[in-house]
């Protein structure tokens, strides 16, 4: 038995992507471009016959808003939209809030590359921003991570919820964050820690794994913006 379709989806462009600003659990809201790049990729995967019966999403409000507008673009306003922290972007520490630009000025390019598109490399340490609104209360929050820390965190969420989805033959869409999707990708294709460096998750663009019966890839295919 097939497994079912997995769709993988950055959520579109936020306000401090547009600024360039590092982001991590920093709760910042979709710009207009990024609303309308989630509406067309729920046109594009409409139109390619691509359609889904669960769909997940992180705890920030840039991809849980995606998502809505993904539902509500492609008539699937019935699917339920799932919550879970594990999506969440990883956390940049100290460079949240932080200009790219003004980083890379402050700790050099390279050392700024290596926290960005490194495997082992965390960032300086920061605060956990927790929202007063409770949704990570009874959570050892971290103040920086690794994309080697995102990923133990993203795969357990995968095993415990989209699995058993997938594994009855339903068709799943997850909409998260760069990163979150990077260690995903990972564990799906089996990358080395050296070849999620090149990896990169744009924005808004549609990734759809077709699945066989014990989850091992049995094709992709990527529809860029």
């Amino acid at each position: 038995m097939a497994g079912g379709n997995l769709v993988l989806l950055r959520h579109g462009e936020s306000e401090w992507n547009r600024d360039g600003r590092f982001t991590g659990w920093r709760d910042i809201p979709l710009t207009a471009r990024g609303e309308e790049e989630a509406r067309a990729a729920a046109r594009t995967l409409s139109a390619r016959g691509v359609f889904f019966e669960r769909a997940f999403t992180s705890y920030l409000r840039r991809a849980v808003r995606t998502l809505w507008l993904v539902l509500e673009e492609s008539d699937r306003m019935w699917v339920a939209a799932q919550t879970d922290w594990r999506l969440n972007e990883r956390h940049y520490g100290a460079l949240q809030g932080e200009s790219k630009t003004e980083a890379a000025k402050r700790f050099g390019k390279e050392q700024v590359f290596r926290w960005r598109r490194g495997y082992s490399d965390a960032p300086p340490a920061g605060v956990c921003e927790a929202p007063a609104d409770g949704r990570y209360d009874g959570l050892d929050a971290p103040t920086s991570e690794s994309l080697a820390q995102v990923e133990p965190r993203v795969w357990e969420f995968f095993a415990e919820r989209a699995a058993p989805e997938l594994r009855a033959g339903r068709n799943v869409l997850i909409v998260a964050h760069g990163n979150s999707l990077r260690a995903l990708t990972k564990r799906l294709e089996g990358l080395s820690p050296e070849g999620t460096m090149s990896l990169n998750i744009e924005t808004a663009a549609p990734v759809v794994y077709r699945l066989r019966g014990d989850l091992t890839v049995a094709g992709k295919d990527v529809f860029a913006k």
